[in-house]
């Protein structure tokens, strides 16, 4: 497929869309190398990228590089947490405030537990427990991303993989209740039966979420 050389050969607003969820899924990127990705012209990407720029939904740092002029380094703002879901925070984060209000914090972790078996049920029913574990991390990371999690997988090359949540569409709701992370932890566990480290964590002010996944 040939590059084209502007903008205009390509419907701006698929392509900016496209941008937005490479920048949120690889974090800080150059215009060329979304233009790679892209499969545009170089000049034809920064187009659209001033046009993000004007709309405050990403912003730039500059990078040293050995020879010429610094490289733009584009990356998401937080004014573009309104293009990804969100789980219907305000009214998560109420739910939550009320459930703690009436029950107190013993009984919004009961309800947690709750929730957190419910969950662990539909997952074992949809990851057989004798497969492999990079192929239990493939159908988690689709069931993730199906629930707005955009996740992915790589193989570190040492037996032991990298889990990625690229978005969090329940952020919110999970900075009122930390409990709703520890128990994705131990979800995670029993699921892949393997050990899973948390290594970051976007409520912590990360870009993702991160989990080392290392066979017991």
């Amino acid at each position: 497929m040939p590059k084209s050389t502007t903008a205009k050969t390509v419907n701006p607003e698929k392509t900016q869309r496209a941008i937005v969820n490479l920048l949120k899924q690889s974090g800080p990127t150059d215009a060329q190398a979304l233009a790679d990705r892209l499969q545009l012209s170089a000049m034809a990407v920064r187009q659209h990228l001033y046009q993000l720029q004007e709309q405050q939904l990403i912003s730039y740092d500059l990078q040293p590089r050995p020879m010429g002029r610094p490289a733009k380094l584009w990356h998401l703002t937080k004014a573009a947490d309104r293009l990804f879901p969100d789980g219907y925070a305000e009214l998560a984060v109420g739910l939550i405030d009320s459930i703690r209000a009436a029950f107190g914090s013993a009984g919004l972790e009961k309800i947690i537990d709750i929730r957190t078996q419910q969950q662990l049920a539909n997952y074992q029913n949809q990851i057989p427990a004798h497969l492999p574990l990079s192929e239990k991390l493939t159908i988690l990371a689709d069931i993730r991303t199906h629930e707005g999690y955009m996740a992915e997988h790589q193989d570190l090359g040492d037996g032991s993989f990298l889990f990625l949540e690229n978005h969090c569409p329940v952020c919110a709701a999970a900075s009122a209740c930390p409990g709703l992370c520890d128990r994705e932890l131990i979800i995670f566990q029993h699921i892949l039966a393997a050990k899973v480290t948390r290594t970051e964590h976007i409520i912590t002010g990360a870009r993702r979420c991160a989990y080392r996944v290392e066979p017991r």
